[in-house]
């Protein structure tokens, strides 16, 4: 029985270690095959759709909907059915680090489904004002949570040298998601209750997104953070296939396995180690809405009014420009990286809004100015598109350390939201005060602050695993200290 014993262990070891000699030497060559990967990350997407479809819903059917729930002209109560969905989304931003952590990134997709589909029908089903109001918040919960989870998704199910083409593939479908809603709604003041249909439509890729998730891959990382090693084995084989499990667990061996994430603290996210990583999260999502790109979305169909071009005409060119921006910034930025994206987004924007400055200037009159003012505010959202749209959540999720990751980006969109609900709500007063001049300067004196603040903070995380950004970035801070 020993001889036999020998006799098959020495036949077997040769061939083993001939089999890992080989994949030793193949694995550091040869990328995973992105298409493992691409159906997860189309799944997780549809957040993001949701995201941008619910933003838009409202556009073209909020006259439709005033008049049918009895609040038509009062425009304090137009401006709550477009504005309250940004409350919830502070909420359930505010929270959603702390549930992808405790219920894992899949389980945080289905969560953000459910008040999606249930906001949905009350919006559709309304009577009241209340009755919308209420259903709007609701779906705001979800839209909060469904951007954070997606980027921490994207970064931690994405090979390395695609995740940048994925997280560009998530705006992509944000546009898409805002394009949707403003042609469906195109009918609403032509036909009686068609509104209700645009809430309804909305239930249809929520629900897919909640069924599918249940069949796509859990993050390897939470797995692993979590202990759950084998079951981290089996969803990169999932993500990535088998002959890149060893390398990737190895990669990610290199950082601290942790001690769960629910022992990081507040104050260690804002006051400790990881006070400059945060740092630069939370101005990069500052600069990103102090930069104005909301007041476009917003009060673009305005502008255009003003020169005579229909709203429905505005919102399709807008709508365009943005995909078509999405798009070449998919393209580039694995190519490019995302520091040269960003740069050159906020140059763009700050030329785009120096054009809004002249044609609101006594040097343009008449078309010159409508030419000014219509072609530099979609350059503003074509730049936007190329890599301020885009970069910052992927971003953010490259550089935020795996212990932290989830509530350090919760913690960081508060600045997007805060900023994003003020501009809002300001920006016409502010055009009232000050003039058209004046707010557009400042709008592109943080663009200009913006490429100073990028060309001095942010890293190049192109092509680097999570492991090597989190050293580089130690690295970094080492350096500095």
């Amino acid at each position: 029985m020993r001889g036999r014993q020998r006799v098959a262990s020495k036949d077997h070891i040769p061939g083993q270690d001939k089999d890992e000699n080989l994949a030793s030497v193949r694995i550091p060559n040869v990328k995973p095959c992105w298409r493992r990967s691409l159906r997860h990350v189309m799944v997780a997407s549809l957040s993001s759709f949701l995201y941008g479809y619910h933003v838009g819903v409202v556009n073209e059917t909020l006259e439709s909907i005033s008049i049918d729930l009895g609040f038509s002209g009062n425009t304090m109560a137009e401006g709550l059915v477009v504005s309250i969905c940004l409350g919830g989304a502070f909420v359930g931003s505010l929270f959603s680090g702390w549930i992808a952590d405790g219920v894992g990134r899949r389980r945080s997709f289905q969560l953000c489904a459910l008040p999606m589909i249930i906001g949905a029908a009350m919006s559709a089903t309304a009577k009241s004002l209340w009755g919308m109001l209420l259903g709007r918040l609701f779906v705001g919960t979800g839209m909060g949570l469904g951007p954070p989870v997606a980027a921490l998704y994207v970064a931690e199910a994405s090979p390395p040298a695609i995740r940048g083409t994925y997280g560009a593939l998530t705006q992509i479908a944000t546009c898409l998601g805002l394009m949707g809603s403003l042609f469906i709604g195109i009918p609403a003041k032509d036909v009686v209750g068609w509104w209700r249909i645009c809430f309804w439509v909305s239930v249809i890729p929520a629900t897919t997104l909640a069924l599918f998730m249940e069949i796509c891959a859990e993050s390897p990382h939470w797995l692993f953070k979590r202990g759950r090693t084998i079951e981290a084995e089996a969803e990169f084989e999932k993500l990535l296939g088998g002959v890149h499990v060893k390398a990737a667990m190895a990669e990610l061996s290199k950082s601290d396995r942790g001690e769960g994430s629910d022992t990081v603290k507040l104050s260690e996210l804002l006051f400790g180690s990881h006070c400059r990583v945060m740092f630069i999260g939370s101005a990069l999502f500052a600069l990103q809405q102090l930069s104005g790109i909301n007041a476009v979305f917003y009060f673009s169909s305005t502008v255009f009014e003003s020169f005579g071009v229909p709203s429905d005409i505005a919102n399709t060119c807008v709508g365009i420009c943005n995909l078509v921006g999405s798009i070449i910034a998919m393209i580039l930025m694995d190519k490019l990286g995302r520091k040269v994206l960003l740069l050159g987004s906020f140059l763009g924007m700050a030329f785009a809004m120096g054009l809004q400055v002249i044609a609101a200037s006594s040097f343009a009159s008449g078309f010159g100015a409508m030419y000014l003012s219509v072609g530099g505010m979609l350059l503003f959202v074509l730049s936007f598109a190329l890599g301020a749209g885009p970069v910052p959540c992927l971003l953010m999720s490259e550089i935020l350390p795996g212990k932290i990751r989830a509530k350090a980006m919760a913690i960081c969109l508060v600045a997007h939201w805060v900023i994003n609900f003020f501009v809002g709500l300001l920006f016409l007063r502010f055009l009232e005060l000050i003039g058209a001049k004046l707010v557009y300067s400042i709008f592109g004196s943080f663009c200009l602050l913006a490429v100073i603040f990028v060309k001095k903070y942010v890293l190049e995380t192109k092509g680097k695993s999570l492991q090597e950004i989190e050293i580089a970035l130690l690295a970094q801070e080492a350096t500095t200290t």
